[in-house]
């Protein structure tokens, strides 16, 4: 009984200080809070992504205006090259956008592709700045209203700039035959779940400041009847100028007009089709043939069907016939013997999704064309021909 009684007192002599430090110990440190859980605490959303790619073209296409005899001719708006690697894109997004009250967004393009996305009055092309202010809007939003003023993406397309919002490497024909980006006010008006109207106010197709004093009206309906179906319907009409693409600003201004429809359809989970067409004129356009002034005209179709054969494989077919009738779009050839031309492509993308974040993709693309007008630069006098092939890798990441 008594060691029973020396080894309790013993114990407790030697947990008394225990107890004590225990009981003066600070408490812990609240951990550091982290940039994304600040920025998410501030309503501000930070992303980004980097596209890298290869690029192998059959003819020896050499990047220039996209005009055929001046470096080359492509069907395409980016991929412009012949065996060749390129950071396609880097991309960042800073936004804060609420549901109610002001906002904003500043979203930027750095690489190859940012060359060809210029407004005016800056040149496009090789050589240019590797950097594009793509979007700068302040925002304000009240109830179904939302007005945004500065410099955004346009309405009308299937396919957009940033790579992640693509199922190709490659871009469409038609991609190319709208405007990338408009400078001005657009209001959208939600006025139910299922349908919202948009109207707006630019200085006209891809242009920070304008070059003429007319002004390019937007207007814009999306409808979502029922789940899996989206149909998109837009338009633009202003003064522009009428040079094709490529030429000097050399020409009178006349009015161009364009209407442009996206219908898209979840047939099944893994099955999504698609469907886009387009339709353009320009008055006073200088004809290619005579000189004389007319109402020069393009349009285009461009059929999608994607894919998910499982959650890490994807394939994407693009087919597309475009009819630049007056060679509005894409000028003469150099040994065609009438402005009109008319292109198809088909296009299948197989891609691998190892994970969210990123996204490994390859890709094969035919054009052909109506007219010999397709350049090769493999021989000292430059060759033409009616059909072009690439093939293309590509990897993205998000963050």
């Amino acid at each position: 009984m008594k060691k029973l009684l020396l080894a309790s007192a013993i114990s407790a002599l030697f947990a008394a200080p225990a107890t004590v430090l225990a009981q003066a110990k600070p408490p812990a440190a609240p951990p550091v809070p982290t940039l994304d859980k600040i920025l998410e605490a501030s309503g501000i959303s930070v992303s980004g992504y980097i596209d890298a790619g290869y690029t192998y073209a059959s003819k020896n296409v050499q990047p220039g205006t996209g005009t055929a005899g001046t470096g080359g001719f492509s069907t395409r708006v980016f991929d412009q090259q012949n065996n060749s690697f390129a950071l396609n894109q880097f991309g960042l997004t800073v936004a804060k956008q609420p549901k109610e009250g002001f906002g904003g967004l500043v979203n930027i393009t750095v690489g190859r592709d940012a060359e060809y996305i210029h407004s005016f009055p800056e040149a496009t092309g090789p050589g240019t700045p590797m950097f594009d202010i793509t979007q700068a809007f302040a925002q304000y939003a009240d109830g179904p209203m939302t007005l945004i003023a500065g410099k955004f993406v346009t309405l009308q397309g299937t396919e957009v700039i940033a790579s992640t919002g693509n199922t190709n490497i490659s871009r469409s024909i038609l991609f190319g035959a709208i405007p990338f980006t408009h400078t001005g006010v657009r209001g959208t008006w939600a006025v139910s779940d299922t349908v919202s109207l948009i109207a707006g106010l630019n200085n006209g197709w891809d242009q920070l400041t304008d070059a003429n004093k007319g002004k390019t009206v937007e207007l814009g309906v999306t409808l979502n009847p029922i789940k899996p179906l989206n149909i998109v319907v837009s338009a633009y009409s202003g003064k522009e100028n009428t040079a094709p693409s490529g030429a000097a600003l050399a020409q009178a201004d006349g009015n161009r007009t364009s209407l442009d429809a996206v219908v898209t359809y979840t047939v099944i989970d893994p099955l999504t089709l698609g469907v886009e067409f387009l339709s353009v004129s320009q008055d006073h356009f200088v004809s290619l043939v005579n000189g004389s002034s007319i109402s020069a005209k393009y349009s285009g179709t461009a059929g999608y069907v994607t894919y998910m054969f499982s959650p890490k494989f994807r394939g994407a077919l693009r087919g597309e016939l475009f009819n630049d009738k007056d060679g509005a779009r894409f000028g003469k050839g150099p040994t065609a013997t009438t402005s009109a031309t008319k292109y198809a492509e088909v296009t299948f993308t197989g891609s691998y999704l190892p994970t969210d974040s990123f996204e490994l993709r390859a890709e094969g693309r035919s054009d052909k064309g109506s007219n010999p007008v397709f350049v090769d630069f493999t021989t000292p006098t430059p060759a033409t021909s009616k059909t072009m092939t690439t093939i293309a890798l590509q990897g993205i990441y998000k963050f």
